[in-house]
């Protein structure tokens, strides 16, 4: 897991989601706060603050043992860069998001002493593809460190679901090596900058196959045709009580779709591996729905609602633009 931020929340809400839902045994309670989370982050003062907060809520503290032994304290966090190499590691569940920024780079000082960055490639021998995409890179990291039939929930940007070259190649193999199963789309400024879009990916680790894991792919549009702000609306429980019950996590292959060509405005649509090879470069960005607004102009939202998402994209555009020049100047 990915804990900086306000996203070490993962490593608490896995933890308290366990305890709530399921019959533990002395030794299961023991190895709950004492082994079974790991979370790395890269920035030493957020691992503190992190490696703090859990231990606040007894993760990573001595539990106490069983037998009348006492285990060593023991750190869920690392402090280290999680796309260095492969840390040997295999976990049953990832839960992450990728971060914010296409590039990975690096900072040097020049014969003249002047502070540079430059782009940083990342080669490993696990990953599919080398590329300097933070985003993509992550993506690969996690199908590395899966078990086999592990798996995984990973919040990412458009860009992943859509954009050629390495990121077509890593859709190709995570729909082959993987069992791809489930796509949510997320509203603009929940995990990411305002006016980025995000969605959280959900797929399972496989055995070597010579054909594709992935059968069919469920898709649910959560924000289209609704109104959601950090401040004015933000997104609560609620709003994913329908999402949860089309995932049907007891039973996926209990599905059922919302959409139809009789229901047209349904949320909850599945597209068959046929149907996303067919797309231009494997494209997995996929709407449907229709826009109310853009059929008549009374279903418009109220103008402090469209001054907000105005400001979000601008905001998002000068982000961009700042990259661009940083990525020109490099």
């Amino acid at each position: 897991m990915r804990p900086g931020g306000r996203h070490r929340r993962f490593l608490l809400a896995a933890h308290d989601y366990i305890r709530e839902h399921n019959t533990l045994d002395r030794e299961q309670w023991d190895h709950l706060p004492l082994g079974a989370l790991n979370g790395w982050e890269i920035v030493d003062s957020a691992a503190r603050l992190c490696v703090m907060n859990l231990y606040l809520h007894g993760i990573g503290a001595n539990g106490g043992g069983t037998g009348g032994v006492t285990p060593p304290l023991r750190s869920p966090i690392r402090l280290a860069d999680s796309l260095a190499a492969d840390p040997g590691d295999r976990f049953d569940i990832v839960l992450t998001n990728s971060p914010f920024g296409k590039k990975s780079s690096a900072t040097f000082v020049n014969g003249e002493g002047e502070a540079k960055r430059e782009s940083q490639v990342i080669v490993r021998d696990d990953f599919w593809t080398s590329t300097s995409n933070k985003q993509l890179n992550f993506v690969q990291h996690i199908k590395t460190i899966l078990k086999i039939r592990g798996r995984a929930a990973v919040v990412v940007p458009d860009n992943v679901l859509f954009e050629g070259g390495a990121s077509e190649t890593v859709r190709r193999k995570l729909l082959h090596e993987s069992e791809v199963h489930t796509l949510l789309r997320l509203p603009t400024g929940i995990f990411y900058a305002q006016g980025v879009k995000a969605n959280a990916l959900f797929f399972d680790r496989k055995p070597a196959s010579e054909t594709p894991w992935t059968k069919q792919l469920w898709i649910y549009d959560l924000p289209t045709n609704r109104d959601f702000s950090l401040k004015q609306n933000p997104l609560s429980r609620a709003d994913l009580d329908e999402f949860v019950a089309c995932y049907h996590p007891e039973n996926r292959h209990g599905r059922q779709a919302t959409w139809s060509e009789t229901a047209p405005q349904g949320r909850w649509r599945r597209y068959g591996l046929d149907e996303l090879m067919a797309r231009d470069k494997v494209n997995l960005d996929i709407f449907w729905l229709r826009h109310e607004s853009l059929e008549d102009s009374a279903n418009l939202p109220e103008p402090v609602v469209l001054a907000a998402e105005l400001v979000e994209d601008l905001q998002a555009a000068l982000e961009q633009f700042a990259a661009i020049t940083e990525n020109i100047g490099e």
